[in-house]
């Protein structure tokens, strides 16, 4: 019987309740709201009064048993289940255009897999916006990215990625929530296609190498994800990121790897709907070489 976990939060948080507790290896489905709660539905409800603070609920958290700060929880993305209809809406203030544009809000069904939109279809890729552990220290509103994770909006979080979090309180305290069915690298209006259903993965508890910031595992590619207020300094935390990594797996120095990086590292925006809040988030990535792994796989 497969394990379900219901039960949200709006932050994350060392002292959050948890809402289920799990072993290492073990493999659960999160029950997941939309970022509005479900409380957008028509064309007529707006968003005029958004909160980052009170908006984008994670399902959880889960304890997972001899997790302790230092650890690497890595999180295998094995299915995404949405619901057939969500929304897009502009968010006051949101975005590079928010200043000539009307507030609306557009519902959008999904049918055979194909998102419907004013009389044109485009497949759906669902991902998941927010994801992973609880902070050692102040707790972080489910609207905002840190280094435990939170809202990334990386479209690449979806079916067949792995991530890696570095642990930073007992139990990591680990959840998810904000599905989008589909949504662009930059999410430039603020929204996506926002949606509820159910995502299935898998946990397990590795040793941890100093890690610092979330890592995510394509089939071809690795990728670090760092947020700042502004653009240079989460390009230096996911470079800084992504350089320890490769120089630590191929035993290059920092200057070598470096080199490699300016030939073979793409920068990619995961959100970047300035002006916001939210601060701007990007992806570094190294493409997976010889087989040799940026992050072993060492079972605690």
């Amino acid at each position: 019987m497969k394990k379900v976990i219901k039960g949200y939060s709006y932050t994350f948080s060392a002292e959050n309740q948890p809402a289920a507790y799990a072993a290492s290896g073990e493999t659960l489905t999160f029950e997941t709201l939309d970022c509005f709660s479900g409380l957008i539905n028509s064309a007529t409800d707006l968003t005029c009064d958004f909160n980052y603070n009170n908006a984008n609920p994670v399902t959880g958290p889960v304890y997972v048993e001899n997790a302790e700060p230092g650890d690497l929880l890595m999180v295998e993305i094995l299915d995404i289940r949405t619901v057939a209809a969500g929304v897009v809406t502009t968010i006051p203030g949101c975005g590079p255009l928010h200043e000539t544009q009307e507030h609306r809000t557009k519902p959008l069904q999904i049918i055979n897999g194909m998102v419907q939109f004013n009389g044109m279809a485009f497949p759906a890729d669902p991902m998941v916006g927010v994801i992973g552990v609880a902070p050692a220290d102040q707790p972080v509103p489910c609207g905002f990215p840190g280094a435990h994770g939170g809202n990334m909006d990386c479209k690449k979080i979806r079916k067949g990625t792995t991530l890696y979090f570095p642990v930073q309180v007992a139990g990591a305290l680990f959840a998810l929530g904000d599905l989008h069915a589909v949504m662009g690298d930059g999410e430039l209006c603020g929204t996506g296609l926002e949606i509820a259903g159910e995502v299935d993965v898998k946990l397990t508890l590795l040793q941890g190498n100093g890690e610092r910031w979330p890592v995510l595992e394509t089939s071809d590619s690795w990728f670090a994800i760092a947020n700042a207020a502004e653009y240079p300094a989460a390009l230096k935390s996911a470079s800084e990121q992504i350089q320890t990594l490769i120089s630590q797996a191929y035993g290059w120095d920092l200057t070598d790897t470096y080199l490699y990086m300016s030939l073979q590292s793409d920068v990619e925006i995961c959100q970047a709907c300035k002006p916001c809040p939210v601060d701007l988030i990007v992806r570094v990535s190294a493409p997976k070489l010889n087989n040799i792994p940026l992050i072993t796989r060492k079972a605690k």
